[in-house]
């Protein structure tokens, strides 16, 4: 199951796991960005913006494919925060007196600082405590009260290796009348997510981690539902209806999600991501997701004592955390001398496993760790 994609990658060493922070590059990935940027820049002496921006075409066809979304939904970002702050400055609704927006402790920080400064200063952002499971549906029922304007909820938290129920908590904001946001940053390309199931109001991503395609190739996704209900602030001639009509009087938004887009866009990052979207995408989330459960199935079976983070299979993310006590440094220590790539947080010690892995990986990991605790 490992070893065909083994190859496909630059792999600097034999136990990268570390999937959640940045995914390793696709060995395809430089010749692929040459073409798509230097050869229209360096080989032509025309303009290259009519090639550059088929990159752009490609990253949207390429994020419909993986999220089963409709290509003209979705809109190219430079990072989750500006994304976020986007959508919320376009709402009427959260730029009110008291609009509340509710999300966990648990969130990246990001999140939440965004929504703090792009709210008006009446608003308030309210917290599920860390201490509650935010996998269990019963606790996004109890927290979302009838003033509630708009969840925020990420697919999957980075520091705790668990999965938000999404499908109840969306139902639940429908039926409440509020609206959602989720966030995929540590789901994207190891976590299934069909938007068009789902029918979430709204959805933030990037491309560094499990998709392997570096900073700079965020995206938002605007249900078509509510698109109409969105007018950008933050806006630029590529949020125009027809970007080289070039009448300084008269903005007309795009009536697609690329109205969130901006001004003069970057394409280097989209060039990067498109690739390896793509190559994600044919392999199938599905898969992906099987061969890093199985691979943290294998460590779950020898470290059950230490495990942390979620068990069952629907509650846990791509990400594994394991807690040694007293012998956590001891054991990070020896894993970085058998330069094995795992990182630590406020849990313990964090490891992501994707398809580029395999059971040796595992073994090593496991091996060390024997040794050292």
């Amino acid at each position: 199951m490992f070893s065909d994609f083994k190859k496909d990658f630059c792999l600097a060493g034999p136990g990268y796991l570390l999937n959640h922070s940045v995914g390793r590059p696709l060995k395809s990935t430089e010749q692929v960005f040459k073409e798509a940027f230097f050869a229209p820049w360096q080989d032509s002496g025309r303009e290259p913006w009519g090639q550059w921006l088929a990159v752009i075409d490609d990253f949207t066809f390429a994020l419909s494919k993986l999220f089963n979304g409709q290509q003209q939904d979705f809109c190219p970002q430079v990072n989750l925060s500006s994304a976020l702050t986007k959508i919320v400055m376009s709402l009427d609704r959260l730029n009110r007196e008291h609009a509340v927006v509710l999300m966990s402790e648990q969130d990246f920080p990001s999140m939440g600082f965004a929504l703090k400064k792009a709210l008006p200063s009446s608003c308030e952002v309210r917290f599920i405590p860390k201490g509650l499971d935010i996998t269990d549906p019963n606790v996004w029922a109890s927290h979302m009260s009838a003033d509630v304007d708009l969840v925020f909820v990420s697919h999957a938290y980075s520091n705790t290796g668990q999965q938000a129920p999404l499908a109840q908590i969306f139902t639940l904001a429908r039926e409440r009348g509020c609206l959602s946001l989720v966030d995929v940053a540590q789901s994207a390309g190891i976590i299934p997510l069909n938007l068009a199931q789902l029918q979430p109001d709204f959805l933030i991503g990037s491309s560094v981690k499990w998709l392997c395609a570096g900073p700079g190739a965020a995206y938002l996704w605007v249900n078509p539902n509510i698109l109409q209900c969105c007018q950008p602030k933050d806006v630029g001639w590529f949020s125009h209806e027809n970007p080289f009509e070039f009448d300084i009087h008269d903005f007309r938004y795009h009536p697609t999600a690329l109205r969130f887009w901006g001004g003069t866009p970057s394409i280097a990052p989209y060039a990067i991501a498109a690739h390896s979207m793509h190559y994600f995408a044919d392999i199938g989330s599905e898969q992906l997701r099987k061969c890093n459960q199985l691979l943290l199935d294998l460590i779950m079976d020898e470290l059950d004592q230490e495990l942390v983070s979620p068990r069952e299979a629907d509650k846990r993310s791509g990400t594994l955390i394991l807690q040694f006590g007293e012998q956590q440094g001891q054991v990070m220590a020896a894993l970085a001398k058998a330069n094995i790539s795992v990182d630590a947080r406020s849990m313990g010690i964090r490891v992501s496993p994707h398809i580029y892995n395999d059971k040796a990986d595992i073994q090593q990991l496991l091996a060390v760790i024997k040794a050292n605790r």
